[in-house]
């Protein structure tokens, strides 16, 4: 008998492969944030990298893996794998025609596009901006491709190849700003048009590095138009609601850029520097959980709502292990991580400060966003992708509500020259999480029943948390005035060691087998 699949193991391989490209990631804006500081140019870059991405969000990322998983996974365990690969060739060639189609539109009127996106542009920077969108408008195609590829791994339970190939496309744009900026002695402009290319190339990269590993797994790869083949009207029906729900999140981001392009200058930059820092443990943690639970969540559907209540609070409490620290480093020990990640060449100290202040405005809903996450693959496993898209709809509404209402008072605030109006689209994403999470929590609890932690779990994470938070104070008192990185780490690591130490001693340190490669039993 074949053993059951070591679910640990799957979000640990997810973790190790997302660690990978993460960690290239923040080496990439770290190479940015040299060259470019929080300049206009960083602006416009900004924006010409959030725009394009509507393609990917859309046809790409957690949209088709959600739509496509469910059914791919469920004609494997019922052995139909000719019907798999069908049904998968047929996926294939509908989103590579589509993500074809989008990015040559996306071309074309990019200058329009640019127009209402960053409106409140200078029109040389509106310039800069649409060169660098028809640029970057292909590789968003090539990646929204990629994403097939990754449904396919991560349904044959390849969890890290899937998660690690964008440290390809990080690598590409690093070695394009380094030897542009440091070989050629290119700046501003000039070098944000190399750094474009550079993308381009790595996303072309990363979809080279997946396609022949998903194309072996399937053993049978036809690519076609089959809107017929079984699976495919299913997956459309599920595929439509997910793109409106990501639509309507990738609509914020678009909205929160198009209001920042009215704020002072900078105020794009800044919240790229800070969304990636916030991005980080989302992913590392959140996305891992949920994206392992997907294929296995869907494997045991049949098995009925106290299986799947017991996985999904599983997930909550591994998630929020690591999510709840990590909010509270951001919060009280930002300025640390910030310097030592972004502080030199052109961004200063006054740069960091003013990252840690939108940071901190992120961070206190970095807990909601990534349990949702995990939430919605429970919905998802089960064939709904309605009742995820209908709360997000009132996520974003609410999100661009609060962070409107907020960003120009903030903006008589700042550091310096810079202003802090960022910080108020990110409180207003913050409001949005946490609204997010509370209805998904609810309309899952009518679904499956109760599936929260054991009582007394988070009461006794937060007190973890804010030991090893105050020991990262101390330290950072006593640390004061040295380099960055002696900083970071002598506040850092307290904080980490104290916290797990206290979870230890709490009895709250379960969670961490979920991170954990267990053994599995011989046969």
């Amino acid at each position: 008998m074949t053993p059951p699949p070591d679910r640990s193991s799957a979000s640990y391989r997810v973790a190790a492969g997302i660690l990978g490209s993460r960690i290239t990631g923040l080496v990439r804006e770290g190479v940015f944030a040299h060259f470019f500081g929080v300049s206009p140019v960083a602006d416009a870059w900004g924006v010409a990298l959030r725009t394009p991405n509507v393609l990917q969000v859309l046809l790409g990322e957690g949209t088709l893996s959600a739509s496509f998983i469910p059914i791919y996974a469920e004609l494997l365990e019922e052995g139909r794998k000719k019907e798999a690969a069908r049904f998968a060739g047929a996926v294939f060639g509908l989103l590579t025609v589509a993500a074809g189609l989008l990015a040559v539109l996306g071309i074309l009127l990019a200058p329009w596009i640019v127009r209402i996106v960053a409106g409140g542009f200078a029109p040389e920077l509106q310039e800069t901006t649409t060169g660098l969108v028809r640029i970057l408008f292909p590789m968003t195609a090539s990646l929204a491709v990629s994403a097939w590829a990754l449904g396919v791994l991560n349904t044959h339970r390849r969890f890290f190849l899937s998660y690690a190939a964008p440290i390809a496309w990080n690598a590409a744009m690093i070695v394009a700003m380094v030897g542009g900026g440091w070989v050629w002695e290119l700046s501003g402009e000039a070098l944000a048009n190399v750094l474009a290319w550079g993308a381009v190339a790595g996303g072309a990269l990363q979809l080279g590095i997946l396609m022949p590993v998903a194309v072996r797994l399937l053993g049978e790869f036809r690519p076609s138009l089959a809107t017929k083949a079984e699976g495919v009207a299913e997956a459309f029906r599920n595929f439509v609601p997910m793109v409106s729900a990501r639509g309507a999140v990738n609509l914020s981001g678009l909205l929160d850029v198009a209001l920042a392009s009215y704020l002072a200058s900078g105020a794009i930059a800044l919240l790229r520097y800070a969304q990636t820092l916030y991005i980080l443990p989302i992913s590392l943690f959140g996305l891992s959980v949920a994206a392992a639970e997907l294929p296995e969540l869907s494997r045991i559907r049949s098995q009925g709502r106290e299986a799947l209540a017991r996985d999904v609070g599983r997930g909550i409490e591994r998630v929020a292990y690591f999510l709840i620290p990590s909010a509270l480093a951001y919060l009280f020990l930002g300025d640390a991580i910030s310097a030592v990640i972004y502080g030199r060449g052109a961004f200063g100290p006054t740069e960091v400060l003013a990252t840690w202040g939108v940071l901190g405005a992120y961070a206190l809903g970095m807990p909601a966003s990534a349990v949702s996450r995990l939430l919605s693959s429970a919905f998802y496993a089960m064939h709904d992708t309605r009742t995820p898209a209908r709360v997000a709809y009132l996520r974003v509404a609410l999100s661009f509500g609060v962070g409107a209402a907020l960003m120009f008072p903030l903006d008589r605030l700042g550091v310096g020259e810079l202003r802090l109006g960022a910080a108020g689209l990110a409180l207003g994403a913050t409001v949005g999480a946490w609204t997010e999470l509370l209805l998904l929590r609810r309309a899952l609890q009518r679904t499956i029943g109760p599936h929260g932690s054991a009582p007394g779990t988070f009461a006794r994470i937060w007190l973890a948390a804010g030991s090893g938070c105050a020991a990262g104070l101390a330290a950072g008192l006593l640390l004061a005035g040295t380099p960055p990185l002696i900083q970071a780490a002598g506040t850092l690591l307290p904080f980490g060691g104290v916290y797990f130490v206290a979870t230890i001693l709490l009895g709250v340190s379960e969670p961490l087998q979920g991170l954990r490669p267990n053994r599995r039993p011989k046969p």
